[in-house]
């Protein structure tokens, strides 16, 4: 048997409830999407990329911005967004599903990449792994991703029933470890590589509210001047030098499921 397809999918859309539009926003001459998108497409594993937006017509500069760069868009109903990413799957012939958010323009291709080997090497066990993601306990958020079988994904769309499940996509996966085999969460490979910066595991890279957003667009400037291919290990340097930009959105707290 061949290796298997692998598609990442990110979500985004125009109408974010805490700060609309925020997709779109320039950070270092080009809007956050596309920092995000062309970021995703240098993950070493995968086979394609898909933008997964509305049907809305507010959204239609977003799967302009995707389509401008190359990237394959579906677009579907706003409030199903576990339907969305099952017609983007079944688009693109995905066999395994690579889940992603459009507000982590910082997501490191090279991490992704990690989690997908990881989740491949996993596929020889017996039972295979059926869900792997990025520990964001352990990582900053903004650099999420988890990977799943699409069958998985179309059963979920098929059987799911509370809003919660249909919005955030995989918890009908990882809520229910009887019938599937969750693999442990992926942490960093040392723990040193965390350590030289306090509480970085607490630091917010994803875009939610105004202050991610000068956080995430002084990163971008500081970093892609002098290093276009710049990875997370690269945002804690400048953290590090700069370390007062921590405190800009230290009091943004991520949203929970519903």
């Amino acid at each position: 048997m061949g290796r298997p397809r692998v598609v990442a999918i990110s979500q985004a859309r125009m109408t974010s409830t805490r700060l609309p539009g925020k997709v779109l926003m320039p950070a270092a001459g080009r809007p956050l999407l596309a920092h995000h998108l062309e970021r995703l497409a240098r993950t070493p594993g995968l086979d394609a990329v898909v933008l997964a937006t509305t049907v809305n017509t507010a959204d239609d500069p977003v799967a302009a911005c995707a389509e401008g760069l190359g990237i394959a868009v579906f677009r579907g109903d706003e409030a199903d967004v576990l339907g969305r990413f099952a017609g983007a799957a079944a688009m693109a012939g995905a066999e395994l599903v690579v889940r992603v958010t459009a507000d982590c323009p910082l997501i490191d291709p090279v991490l992704v990449g990690r989690l997908i080997a990881t989740f491949l090497g996993g596929q020889c066990d017996d039972p295979p792994l059926d869900h792997l993601s990025i520990d964001s306990t352990r990582y900053p958020r903004g650099l999420d991703a988890e990977i799943f079988p699409r069958r998985l994904l179309e059963e979920a769309a098929a059987n799911a029933a509370d809003p919660a499940e249909r919005e955030h996509v995989t918890p009908y996966i990882y809520h229910r470890p009887d019938r599937f085999r969750l693999g442990a969460a992926l942490a960093p490979d040392a723990p040193a590589d965390l350590a030289d910066l306090e509480g970085l595991a607490e630091q917010r890279w994803c875009v939610d509210e105004p202050a991610d957003y000068e956080l995430v667009r002084r990163l971008l400037e500081a970093l892609l001047p002098a290093n276009p291919g710049f990875g997370w290990q690269d945002c804690c340097k400048i953290l590090r030098d700069h370390p007062d930009w921590m405190d800009i959105n230290r009091s943004v707290r991520q949203k929970t499921l519903h």
